[in-house]
């Protein structure tokens, strides 16, 4: 079978016909950078995530560096973030020369630990990122109340699970990233959202915040040649925003798909010596970016699993190998091996399987089958 771990082409042509007149409309305009077409997108995105301001730029990684360059933080203030991420939520910690402050996962969810958040607040502490990882929201009804008892700005990095919801205990629906100061996604290709290229969005209720952003995305400009702030040069081209305003009105539909292919990948695995599935908290959809699953046994197993599944072609990935906090990259910032002890035991288990909304039953079939034969011949 050619099966896929992300399926973009077959998503282009359920809808070619409109992808190519949007683009093939612009190169006529000859209209590449900012534009209509980047308003557009911005407020179509706006309405869908029922948020105020929607300001796009170059990448996921950019939109988070704005959102910490807006929110006043000085060199050595501490930012609170999980360890298991991807690395670009670090890094602009990094990047600010602000230190970031490693927080435990739960090992079922893959989110924020909030117990241990509370924990590690000091008085230089001035922030908190939670990452909704591979799709599914973290605690943002109790993460929203520590920031406010110690008054504490939210980035969430939405990166991705844009389109997923979290319900309150009072009933109310939010999408996630509409929550905290500032919400930020990518639109990597392989996202649930999408482009053909680069791109991300910076996402806030707040006009003052929204002007900033808007500045410091356009070189700490309003107007042309008059820089009131340092700024950076990170915008969403025309294209891009043309493909996005496209596909858009299907996210729903995308996301509806990976969440029928998680349900058929629970049906085929439950019950499988070995493996323990995905979790999903009851106040939560789940959007699933990625559908990860643990092999019990450890590294070496996991390992094996993997290499008997390339062996047969059948895609997979392990998202992350090596925790944030012991990268070599980040070692001054003093921790070691046994610090975050879920986070590292997650690094030794996790296994992503493929996972797309164009993922037919019978792949996934195939591959529940293969999966279960690696971890009955497999041996450490």
């Amino acid at each position: 079978m050619n099966i896929k771990l992300v399926d973009t082409i077959t998503q282009y042509h359920e809808i070619k016909e409109n992808i190519d007149s949007a683009i093939l409309n612009l190169l006529e305009k000859g209209q590449y950078i900012g534009g209509e077409a980047v308003k557009n997108f911005e407020n179509q995105l706006a309405e869908y995530l029922k948020v105020k301001h929607v300001i796009s730029c170059a990448n996921g990684t950019d939109a988070l560096q704005v959102a910490l360059m807006v929110m006043g933080v000085e060199p050595g203030d501490e930012i609170l973030t999980p360890s298991f991420t991807y690395i670009a939520t670090v890094e602009v910690i990094a990047l600010l020369r602000l230190k970031p402050v490693f927080v435990e996962v739960y090992p079922d969810t893959f989110n924020i630990d909030t117990e241990d958040l509370k924990r590690k607040i000091t008085p230089r502490t001035k922030g908190i990122i939670p990452v909704h990882l591979y799709g599914q929201p973290a605690d943002m009804e109790e993460i929203l109340k520590i920031a406010k008892e110690n008054n504490l700005f939210v980035v969430e990095d939405t990166a991705q699970a844009i389109g997923s919801e979290i319900t309150f205990s009072n009933g109310a629906v939010h999408k996630a990233g509409t929550l905290g100061e500032i919400g930020c996604t990518s639109f990597y290709p392989s996202k649930n959202l999408g482009a053909y290229g680069d791109g991300g969005a910076i996402f806030t209720q707040d006009d003052t915040l929204a002007e900033k952003i808007r500045m410091i995305c356009n070189h700490g400009q309003k107007k042309r040649y008059y820089h009131d702030s340092i700024g950076i040069n990170s915008r969403l081209d025309a294209i891009q925003a043309a493909v996005l305003s496209a596909k858009l009105p299907h996210l729903d539909r995308y996301n509806t798909s990976r969440n029928q292919a998680a349900d058929l990948y629970n049906e085929c695995l439950k019950d499988t010596e070995g493996l323990i599935l995905p979790a999903c908290a009851d106040n939560v959809q789940h959007v699933y970016h990625q559908y990860t699953l643990k092999i019990t046994e450890g590294r070496a197993k996991r390992d094996a699993v993997k290499a008997y599944l390339d062996a047969r072609n059948i895609p997979n990935m392990i998202y992350y190998p090596v925790a944030s906090h012991l990268q070599q990259a980040y070692q001054e910032y003093g921790y070691h091996e046994g610090d975050l002890p879920v986070t590292e035991q997650l690094t030794a288990e996790v296994l992503s399987l493929p996972m797309h909304s164009e993922l037919p039953e019978d792949q996934i079939r195939f591959i529940c089958e293969h999966l279960k034969n690696a971890l009955r011949e497999t041996s450490l």
